[in-house]
């Protein structure tokens, strides 16, 4: 009765659901009449005006920009009176997150738009991962669409008239179970710089954008408009306004958008679009219906004719449209059909009439895009699973070429001038052919991989990231590798093909990986010799057919390593790993039979176009998890919005189904059962595929049996996809949504979101590393994200805001020695399209807030000048005493506030003091357990990276206890803010090396350090030397007054600054003329050591213990020679000066008023 009544319920719920608020504004289509072709089921636009200046504004159009204006400047005032967040995400922009690919599968490429003047300049659109622009044919890349309002790109395109000019349509234009929305039409003026929102916020899904050849004001945007649920901005826009404002052009109804629009080449005001009717929930997904249509205008979009002569007469789905830019007579359709009816047409009379070419069917609902040769009309692209080509205007297809090359064709771009170079945008990335498909080029620097899940293991020294793709398989590799370059495409490795998904790693053995694909594929993959084993539980004989999701919930029990739970409809158990499996529940869904309930008003029928496709059997288990306090107690979450629990290992189960603040039967996204009290859970549910973007989380403290929400001011638009809660912290938790990553320290009662390094970008999964206390969060279309050490967020109180500055607790740190594979710190010679992800910075690492940053003189009056020019139209100074000459040079010369991080040793001597930045909020500072370099860096950074340069100089700390503290520096007096925080240097325990060994290489490191030092001192002394005394001799040759015995002492002198050089550095002309074998010079035989030593953990060598002591007792002897040599110069100079010689550099002039 219950599940009757549910049904009820629900369908009742759906059909209100799909009508539309007001009817009137989107009536539905009504059959035409006769046999005319003549559209009357679409209700036509008024006649379009006669063309004027887009640039002339009629008086209304002015007193509407002058009234937007003011309402600008008063939302303006309004926010700076507001008082200002302190838990706002700025506080914590220094807590970066990093990003760690993988970059090998890359991920779903949606639109290109190449610059038809260069095409090594083009830009790429994601289905979820931004939009990215190159400018030498993806050598490098540079995302140019990551912190607006949407992730998801449905269309990009190129102004023809000026290629900085960009328009991006937001949401993907497929119509598949994981499609990311948009927030409307956003434009660039520079090239990708920055963007404005050019409205239709409601689209959700823009398929294409036509822009008018001749006039780069006419826009033509086809909105598919919402894809699970009715109304939004749906249909055919017109801007002739540059997209300051939009006009229906053809309109539907409120289920119906538009999906293609092409342009006659030779008359703009010719144009076709197709219609498309869709609509897609949890449980059903329907791709056509009566409205889904071809249509034609003649008159730049003002009246519409429906295309009919030669087309399938049963209802249509996704339509695909192409015209030949050398023969616009001629079109192709790519029609999807009911009861297979669609296929291939070809109209060869502008549309009049249409012949079926071809029964290719595709899936449209994730394909459905074909392309004309630019210069062969009987040519044709269709993107498919495979992307085929046809030579014969669509009567027969063959495989473009998919050697080497990811399946899942999206997007394609021939160049018009050489046709046999295309570029190919896959669910595996982009692809380049310079041979017409018979050969690609895969970019594998592209990091937009879309994952669903992600866990992470216990290997040592790092632990691994382990979690599946949308079509990329599933993967593991390094959260961070000894290789100073980062980690690459190559440490990667694939546990499971497919669409991958959960996966899990035995606690107790990291080369046993659980790995899952679509529906319940699980393998369990031995990382020793690369097997996979399939473990996916089967059904009894006898008994029906389980129901898997397409992203099934799997867990290891957190009391028992060997014991799996596995989730279809029914629960699973293995306690030896997956070999045997039994089902501890019955079905413990609702058991609705799906095809009873509405869509778009009604209950379709079976031969409906599409029905169910790409969707997962409804009624299945999506979300588990077992308490870590007691064994058996678990947790189910249902894709019908149940919640069971049973705390006996499943003999019985306690259903929930009513939940505050969410409607009933929303899909369960994630549950996690407490670290720290037995009978708490935390719940997310997801209803975004109701067309309700809200996000809910929960929390209950009784085993389920009540829930409080804890959603609390979590954006409203934005689902609640993951969940955490921190092993140390239980009021610190994460959550993970449609549009980012964030954050409470108070159990949910209020949320900050992280920003540091992260774009707009779903957060899918989230898990935190207990050993390391690293974050790591999936993304849907940027790989995966690592927040280094939580340990400031599980100690950060509101309260300390107020404090003057906040030192956090230290995590320990690891020594190693940076491994160099490819020669070099860098990506040596592998060119720059070789990519890399960043190792966190090695060291220890320090994090601080600072309540405010310490202001100059300067900025201080500068702040009092903003303040009081608010408060007065005359301007600061009306009421302000206006700064004096005198003021103005103190602010000028005054030094700068700074702070400074300072290290101590365990017997507190000050080991190393690094300056740290002056910013409000939380900061970071990475020391890298060296002691100060022998020599200064350059103040500035040289552009080009040395690429054998052997990293920082200095000798390393040795292991043990330390402590820093945070100390400001500001009007010239030192103070400190705040008490030591103790950490500590560990080595892994690979590393042997006895403690009285290491004491003997950290004592020779000191010596060899403190001479390479003095040499380095002495090498540049003589090279100034030799400048000032060759200097001071050219002055005497040009004085009168000059003598033979000062020119003589003058040669004799730089004479023997030569020969100092040359005992230091060496015979520097022998050697660049490479005549004869030498022996090291001073320098040489100390640069030699600390090339040697300083990158290594062993002892010297007897050679180096040699080369030491040769350079010490051979400079012993030269650097009083060289004391000697500086004080002559000196007194050559006081000669030179008493004769009047011209001013050299280094002398002190003499001069007493006559």
């Amino acid at each position: 009765m219950k599940i009757r009544l549910f049904v009820a319920v629900l369908c009742l719920s759906l059909v209100l659901n799909a009508q539309s608020d007001d009817p009137k504004k989107l009536p539905p289509s009504t059959p035409a009449k006769g046999d005319s072709d003549k559209q009357t089921s679409v209700p036509a636009p008024k006649k379009a005006e006669p063309a004027r200046d887009p640039k002339a504004k009629s008086g209304a159009e002015k007193r509407g920009e002058e009234a937007k204006k003011d309402d600008k400047a008063k939302d303006a005032k309004k926010e700076d009176e507001k008082p200002k967040d302190p838990m706002n995400s700025s506080v914590f922009a220094g807590l970066k997150l990093r990003a760690v690919g993988p970059a090998v599968i890359s991920g779903r490429i949606q639109s290109l738009a190449v610059n038809p003047k260069n095409r090594a300049h083009y830009y790429v659109g994601v289905a979820s991962g931004g939009m990215w622009r190159t400018d030498n044919n993806g050598i490098t890349w540079n995302p140019v669409f990551e912190n607006e309002g949407s992730y998801s790109i449905g269309t990009v395109v190129m102004d023809p008239k000026d290629s900085n000019v960009i328009w991006v349509g937001t949401g993907e234009n497929n119509s598949q179970r994981s499609v990311g929305y948009g927030d409307g039409v956003y434009r660039s003026d520079d090239g990708g710089k920055s963007w404005k929102n050019m409205g239709l916020k409601k689209s959700e899904h823009i398929a294409r954008i036509l822009i008018d050849p001749r006039d780069s004001n006419v826009i033509y945007v086809a909105s598919q408009g919402p894809l699970w649920g009715p109304g939004g901005d749906r249909g055919l826009y017109k801007s002739t306004d540059g997209g300051k404002t939009w006009k229906h052009s053809l309109n539907i109804s409120e289920n119906t958008g538009v999906t293609d629009v092409v342009m006659d080449p030779s008359n703009p005001d010719i144009l076709y679009a197709a219609s498309y009717q869709r609509r897609r929930h949890v449980f059903s997904f329907i791709n056509g219906g009566p409205e889904s249509a071809i249509h034609k205008s003649t008159d730049a979009g003002a009246t519409w004719t429906k295309l009919k002569s030669g087309l399938p007469t049963v209802d249509l789905g996704r339509i695909a449209l192409a015209i030949s830019p050398t023969d616009p007579n001629i079109l192709y359709a790519h029609v999807e059909a009911a009861e297979r009816r669609g296929g291939i047409f070809r109209s060869r009379d502008r549309g009049a009439t249409w012949e079926k070419r071809n029964d290719f069917d595709a899936t449209a609902m994730y394909y459905s895009t074909i392309y004309v040769d630019p210069k062969n009309p009987d040519r044709l692209y269709v993107m498919n699973t495979f992307g085929m080509m046809s030579d014969d205007g669509g009567k027969t297809l063959r495989r473009i070429g998919q050697r080497n090359k990811h399946v899942d064709e999206h997007a394609l771009w021939v160049d018009p001038n050489d046709t046999n170079y295309l570029l190919s945008g896959t669910d595996g990335g982009l692809y380049e052919s310079y041979d017409g498909g018979a050969n690609w080029h895969h970019k594998s620097n592209l990091n937009v991989g879309q994952f669903y899940d992600v866990t992470v293991d216990n290997s040592e020294p790092f632990y691994y990231i382990y979690g599946g793709t949308q079509d990329n398989n599933s993967l593991g590799g390094p959260s961070r590798t000894i290789n100073a370059y980062g980690i690459v495409n190559s440490d990667w490795f694939i546990t499971n093909g497919g669409d991958g998904f959960r996966s899990q790693v035995d606690p107790t053995d990291p080369n046993i990986i659980y790995a899952e694909s679509q529906y319940g594929g699980l393998v369990r993959y031995n990382r020793k010799t690369g097997e996979a084993l399939g473990i996916q539980p089967q059904e009894g004989k006898g008994e029906p057919g389980l129901r898997w999701n397409w992203d099934s919930p799997l867990i290891i029990s957190p009391h028992q390593h060997t014991r799996l739970y596995f989730a279809a409809n029914k629960l699973f158990q293995s306690d030896d790993r997956g070999n045997t499996w039994r089902a501890i529940s019955a079905d413990l869904t609702r058991q609705i039979d799906r095809d009873k309930l509405p869509m778009m008003g009604k209950i379709w029928p079976p031969e409906a176009v599409a029905k169910h496709a790409s969707t997962s059997s409804f009624g299945n288990i999506v979300a588990l998890a077992e308490s870590p306090h007691k064994a058996g107690v678990l947790y189910v979450g249902t894709d019908d919005g149940l919640i069971q629990v049973t705390e006996d290992n499943g003999a019985n189960w306690r259903k929930i189904e009513k939940f505050t603040s969410v409607p009933d039967g929303t899909y369960v996204s994630r549950i996690a059962a407490s670290h720290h009290h037995d009978r708490t859970v935390y719940a997310t549910f997801d209803n975004h595929k109701n067309a309700d973007f809200k996000p809910y989380v929960l929390k209950s403290t009784d085993a389920g049996n009540t829930w409080t929400p804890i959603t609390a001011n979590l954006p409203e638009n934005g689902p609640v996809l993951a969940i955490a809660e921190d092993f140390v912290n239980p009021r610190l938790l994460f959550v993970g949504t449609e549009f980012g990553l964030f954050f409470s320290v108070d159990g949910g009662a209020k949320w900050t979101q992280l920003k540091g390094n992260m774009p707009t970008i779903p957060v899918r999964d989230i898990v935190i590393h207990k050993r390391e206390a690293d974050l790591v969060a999936a993304t849907f279309g940027r790989g995966f994200y690592v927040l280094d050490d939580i340990t400031p967020l599980r100690n950060f109180k509101p309260e300390s805001l107020q404090q003057e500055a906040t030192l956090y607790p230290v995590r320990k740190a690891m020594m190693y020695i940076e491994a160099t594979p490819n020669g070099s710190r860098g990506k040596g010679s592998l060119g720059e399209s070789f990519f890399t992800a960043p190792n966190p910075p090695y060291g220890a690492t320090f994090t601080f807030q600072l309540k405010e940053k310490y202001k100059t003189a300067k900025e201080k009056r500068q702040e009092a000048e903003k303040a009081a020019a608010a408060k007065n139209p005359m301007g600061a100074y009306a009421t302000l005493p206006y700064p004096t000459r005198d003021q103005l040079r103190e602010e000028a010369e005054a030094e700068a506030p700074a702070l400074f991080l300072q290290i101590m040793d365990e017997d507190g001597a000050l080991v190393r003091q690094l300056p740290a930045p002056n910013n409000a909020g939380m900061n970071r500072v990475t020391w890298n357990l060296r002691y100060p370099p022998t020599n200064l860096p350059p103040e500035t950074p040289p552009a080009d990276e040395n690429p054998f340069d052997q990293g920082p100089g200095g000798v390393h700390a040795t292991p043990g206890k330390y402590s820093v503290k945070l100390v400001k520096k500001v009007d010239g007096k030192y103070a400190d803010l705040s008490a030591p925080q103790s950490f500590e240097l560990y080595v892994h325990g690979a590393d042997k090396m006895a403690a009285a060994d290491r004491k003997t290489l950290h004592d020779f490191q000191r010596k060899v350090a403190k001479l390479a030092r003095a040499l380095g001192g002495a090498s540049s002394l003589s090279n100034e030397l030799r400048t000032r005394v060759r200097a001071v001799r050219r002055a005497l040759r040009e004085t009168p007054g000059n003598t033979a015995a000062l020119l003589d002492r003058a040669d004799a002198l730089d004479k023997r600054v030569t020969e100092m050089i040359r005992a230091l550095r060496g015979d520097t002309a022998t050697i660049a003329r490479q005549e004869v074998p030498l022996p090291p010079s001073l320098l040489g035989r100390v640069n030699n050591i600390i090339g040697d030593q300083f990158t290594s953990t062993a002892l010297p060598t007897t050679t180096h213990q040699t080369d030491y002591a040769i350079a010490a007792e051979q400079f012993a002897i030269e650097l009083p020679k060289l004391k000697a040599l500086a004080d002559e110069i000196s007194a050559l100079e006081r000669e030179a000066e008493k004769i009047g010689a011209p001013w050299t550099t280094g002398r002190v002039p003499e001069w007493q008023e006559q």
